[in-house]
């Protein structure tokens, strides 16, 4: 999923064989690639800044807009989520020019607009904050990750707990929607410890925080000190009870869990995440932005719920969902973007096929178009949906997929999971019961498998 983490549920995705329809809605995720400094923990698609042309980027971002637009016109448009990286290190006109040139481009989906835009709590970052709200940003998602400052300087965090809170308290003077990460499971953290953080984080009033396990990922600086064994995680024992002291205080508090990290009081959900969870569309602009898209064409020969759909000669696969990924680099994805680079695929498909997409797929920036038959997008929905506090949707799971779905989640499979307790049924929503919630990954393994 793209984002470092991205409402009421919008209107399910198009049948296979629709290459998007009016009904549609769809989120635009915008990757800000540049940081001051590379946390040891994170593994996303981020460099050390190096002073970026704005004007480039502008020119960049919205030629991957219009040409996104010119193959998909007739998506609305519910969300726009500015991710990284540091995007709070982007200039403010340029936030506003990119979302001038989205909402000008597609309709609304119902509802208000939501635009997000992750921010370090930083005292730069923090004197711009009204200048984001100007340009149109109306939700804030604000980087704090500890109240402790030797627990910030582990996590190689430029700010202190200080400029933390006078962070957050410029940002709701700012913003109509303002959400706290925080990271736990810490090395050495006790369950004292971390709730009695927790505790004055939920005090201060945030409406929505997103609270992740400390994971250590392949490749970081915490994966190096860890094979040397100097820094030492929580062990699985001890980070399940921390998961369970986090479910309980947020949800006496009224911050109950919509998502396995993500925790909110009533209408304050983020819109654009939950597209991702819900299985809903999104295109990924930006360095290594990833993107789920309706088909391109709508071959006549196209079947609704096709496992396999049909060759057509955009070089995709006419009644499939697309997986998109732009170009990692910065460079890559600015010279793709503004059309001076050669395809790298050589216009070949990925099974070496002819690729009549390169010139589009040039001006989105995009390396990557592969088509998901029913089978992979739906196991990608059920991995997804049952990470929800109100589970998968069947019936919207039948709608998009067709026959497939059925085959995907056989109804004796369902009822052995059930039996074992490892689902319920709600109507036609199947849950993961609150006290198995950690486990939903091996779960939704299982289901998808037996």
């Amino acid at each position: 999923m793209p984002g470092n983490r991205g409402e009421p549920a919008p209107p399910g995705l198009a049948q296979a064989g629709s290459s998007g329809t009016a009904g549609d809605v769809f989120g635009l995720y915008i990757h800000w690639s540049y940081c001051v400094r590379i946390c040891p923990y994170c593994d996303f698609n981020v460099y050390k800044s190096r002073s970026p042309d704005p004007e480039l980027w502008r020119r960049a971002l919205q030629s991957s807009l219009k040409a996104h637009h010119a193959r998909w016109p007739n998506l609305r448009l519910a969300s726009i989520f500015f991710g990284g990286g540091t995007p709070s290190l982007m200039p403010p006109g340029l936030v506003r020019d990119v979302i001038d040139t989205a909402t000008a481009l597609w309709p609304a989906a119902p509802g208000p607009l939501e635009v997000s835009l992750e921010a370090n709590p930083g005292s730069a970052e923090r004197a711009r904050f009204a200048d984001f709200a100007a340009a149109g940003v109306n939700r804030l998602s604000l980087g704090v990750q500890a109240l402790d400052d030797d627990a910030l300087a582990l996590l190689g965090r430029d700010h202190s707990a200080a400029e933390a809170l006078a962070a957050l308290d410029t940002a709701r003077a700012c913003f109509a929607q303002v959400s706290a990460d925080l990271i736990y499971a810490r090395p050495d953290q006790t369950p004292a410890a971390w709730g009695a953080e927790l505790d004055a984080m939920i005090a201060l009033g945030v409406d929505h925080l997103s609270l992740y396990q400390l994971t250590i990922e392949p490749g970081t600086a915490f994966a190096a000190k860890a094979a040397r064994g100097t820094i030492r995680p929580p062990g699985p024992d001890r980070a399940a009870d921390l998961y369970a002291l986090t479910q309980d205080r947020t949800a006496a508090a009224g911050l109950p869990a919509y998502e396995i990290s993500n925790h909110a009081r009533p209408d304050a959900e983020s819109r654009h995440n939950r597209l991702y969870w819900q299985g809903d569309w999104y295109a990924g602009i930006g360095p290594g932005a990833h993107g789920r898209l309706p088909p391109l064409d709508a071959g006549p020969t196209a079947e609704p719920g096709s496992e396999t759909g049909t060759a057509t000669t955009s070089g995709a696969t006419s009644g499939a969902a697309l997986a998109t990924l732009a170009h990692r680099r910065p460079q890559a994805w600015l010279d793709a973007a503004l059309g001076q680079a050669s395809q790298e695929s050589g216009g070949r498909g990925a099974a070496g096929a002819p690729d009549a997409t390169a010139p589009w797929r040039g001006a989105t920036g995009l390396a990557e178009v592969e088509p998901l038959d029913a089978r992979a997008r739906g196991e990608e929905m059920v991995m997804l949906g049952l990470r929800l506090a109100e589970g998968l949707d069947l019936d919207a799971l039948a709608r998009r997929l067709g026959p497939a779905a059925e085959r995907l989640l056989p109804g004796p499979t369902l009822d052995r999971a059930a039996a074992a307790g490892l689902v319920e049924r709600h109507g036609r929503r199947l849950v993961i019961p609150a006290h198995r919630r950690a486990l939903t990954d091996a779960i939704a393994t299982r289901l998808l498998t037996d």
